[in-house]
């Protein structure tokens, strides 16, 4: 809403304009009345909308029409004053001043113009006869009120008449001419409604009523009143209650019935509960809060977060298969102004043989999202109502930002759960096959996949001591003279190279000399395509040799070309040199330090499968 409300009170001279403004400070009416009277700003905490208002005054005697033009440019709602025994004063409002007004405002954002009929002490008809075809010609007019300097009449009312067309404007929602709401409107309280639909069934039930009453309006409806409000529905709209619950053309129809007659802050404050600014567009602070995040720095979804994405995966898969189908992920994303997800997130996160993202895929996402672009991940928490269906302040609060990695290597140990591994390597030694067979996908699998679907990342889950981790897996272009910020900052470094290629294994050695050899990154060299005949590396010495002088853990052997789902004992290992890069690099290297974190990633690994089925039991 906005900060404060400045009114504009224009008409011909001796119509009452600043008379108005001395009767409604002083709550009298003047003796003596001044040409114009002096910019007067009213109080929040005295205005019925709590926003400060600045009330100014016109005269054609004191100013010029340069000084007139530069009030209307500045002005949020113009008053128009007449007087209501003057016919000349009322002809004046459509020959001289609406012109006027609308050549010296934008086109595009019209100013709201209130119609004042002042005197009304003086005669014993009203002007509404008159004033009722203006209105009826000119859209931007909000209402008409006839008042009384002299008698105090209305006056109150007019200025919260004219607060009221600039907090709550009828102009962007509805169509006078039309007598039916705007299609922005419309759009924007499908999008309310359909975040409201908690069972995504196309109802509002009675507990998504109440709840959607007491987020917007702090207060639920009782029981008959909400039998009421069903009941005015059924009555005018034959499909707008359904199963005892609202529809949304029912609720649609609610609205239009709240500005019709006149309670379109009803409205407004539905659409700005809901993250809509006067425009009608998401509202970039809605969209963006402010979260600070430090240098060496990471972030992450906390619980309260994966909870709410798992009510919003809960209510799109209909059928209960644990994968979205590109359907249900369409309706997911009816509530985003575009498609967030395209073709390559499905070779980025796990998916069912059908191709289509499971549960575990779909957490997946929102993981990569927040920890690569948490600007982003606002954004999309703030599209699909986080912050409202988990009354929360804002999106920020479903991120946590991690400490400081230094803290970590200092303490010998984190609290992270996402960990990043750049992937180097030369040209086709395997690391895209590398990063499929993480996400369960064998070489004849990986085959499938078009070169235009390609994604560069792969996040999955694995498990460390019976902790389960998010691992990232980011393949990085081979031009190792060029590498970014991004690239050199992760967890862990894989050095991959292809076994069966004897110049492979140069590229990962100049890689590593140049940029991790002298840093903390724990470094793993992996030979891969081991399904075919090792050839001895042409350089000055074994791949064995190599990691042993530079104290890493020996080559892992690595293969995509399986029956079954490749093994992911390797991402296991690279999970817990990422934990613990502080472990030495001799214990890395021991049989038994890998036993341990095998054993134990085997037997979570189970118990993760059965908490997993016992937690979609209920889906």
């Amino acid at each position: 809403m906005r900060k404060d409300v400045r009114i504009l009170l224009v008409g011909e001279p001796k119509v009452g304009k600043t008379s108005l403004i001395m009767s409604l400070v002083s709550e009298e009416f003047p003796d003596v009345v001044p040409y114009r009277a002096e910019e007067i700003t009213i109080p929040a905490d005295v205005t019925p909308e709590r926003v400060p208002t600045h009330i100014v005054d016109y005269s054609e005697a004191e100013q010029t029409d340069e000084q007139l033009f530069q009030e209307i440019s500045k002005a949020n709602v113009i008053c128009i004053v007449y007087s209501v025994n003057n016919k000349k004063s009322i002809e004046k409002v459509t020959s001289h001043w609406i012109p006027l007004i609308t050549e010296n405002t934008d086109k595009d954002s019209r100013v709201p113009l209130i119609l004042v009929g002042n005197k009304s002490d003086l005669v014993e008809h009203s002007s509404m006869e008159t004033i009722l075809p203006i209105m009826n010609q000119f859209s931007e007019i909000e209402t008409c009120v006839e008042c009384s300097a002299k008698n105090l009449k209305n006056i109150s009312e007019l200025f919260y008449y004219a607060q009221k067309a600039v907090l709550h404007p009828t102009g962007p929602l509805y169509c006078p001419e039309k007598k039916n709401m705007k299609p922005l409107c419309v759009k924007a309280l499908t999008r309310i409604f359909k975040v409201s639909d908690l069972d995504n069934d196309g109802i509002l039930n009675d507990n998504e009523l109440n709840f959607f009453q007491r987020t917007c309006f702090n207060t639920p409806l009782e029981p008959q009143a909400l039998e009421d409000v069903k009941n005015v529905v059924r009555k005018n709209l034959c499909e707008g209650v359904c199963e005892n619950g609202l529809t949304l053309k029912g609720f649609l129809f609610l609205h239009t019935l709240f500005i019709q007659r006149g309670r379109h802050e009803t409205t407004w404050t539905v659409l700005r509960r809901f993250g809509f600014d006067d425009d009608l567009e998401l509202n970039q602070d809605y969209l963006f809060p402010p979260l600070k995040i430090p240098p060496d720095c990471t972030t992450e979804l906390n619980h309260n977060a994966y909870l709410f994405l798992q009510s919003i995966f809960d209510k799109h898969d209909k059928d209960r298969d644990c994968a979205l189908s590109p359907e249900e992920l369409k309706d997911l994303f009816e509530v985003f102004p575009y498609m967030p997800w395209g073709p390559d997130v499905n070779n980025t996160v796990c998916t069912n043989d059908q191709g289509w993202i499971t549960y575990q895929g779909y957490l997946s996402q929102w993981t990569l999202t927040t920890y690569l672009d948490v600007q982003r991940c606002l954004e999309y928490l703030g599209y699909l109502g986080y912050s409202i269906i988990a009354e929360q302040e804002s999106q920020a609060s479903g991120i946590t930002v991690t400490r400081d990695k230094k803290i970590d290597l200092q303490k010998k140990q984190t609290q992270r759960s996402v960990f990043r591994c750049n992937v180097f390597g030369d040209i086709g030694s395997g690391k895209s096959g590398f990063l499929q067979a993480f996400l369960g996908r064998n070489l004849m699998r990986q085959n499938m996949i078009k070169e235009e679907h390609r994604s560069y990342y792969a996040i999955s889950t694995t498990y460390v001591y019976g902790q389960e981790k998010y691992l990232l897996l980011h393949e990085v272009f081979p031009d190792f003279d060029y590498l970014s910020d991004a690239d050199m900052a992760c967890d862990v470094v894989c050095l991959l190279y292809d076994a069966s290629n004897p110049y492979s294994f140069e590229y990962c050695t100049k890689v590593f000399k140049q940029y991790f050899m002298d840093s903390k990154t724990p470094c793993m060299m992996i030979a891969a395509k081991s399904d075919l005949p090792e050839i001895k590396q042409m350089y000055g010495c074994s791949p064995l040799e190599f990691c042993r002088r530079h104290k890493m853990p020996p080559p892992q052997s690595f293969t995509c070309n399986t029956a079954a789902a490749p093994s992911r004992e390797i991402y296991t290992k690279l999970t817990t040199m990422a934990m613990y890069p502080h472990v030495n690099q001799a214990d890395l290297k021991s049989s038994t330090f890998w036993l341990r974190m095998s054993v134990g990633a085997s037997v979570f690994a189970v118990l993760g499968f059965a908490m997993y089925r016992v937690l979609l039991k209920p889906r």
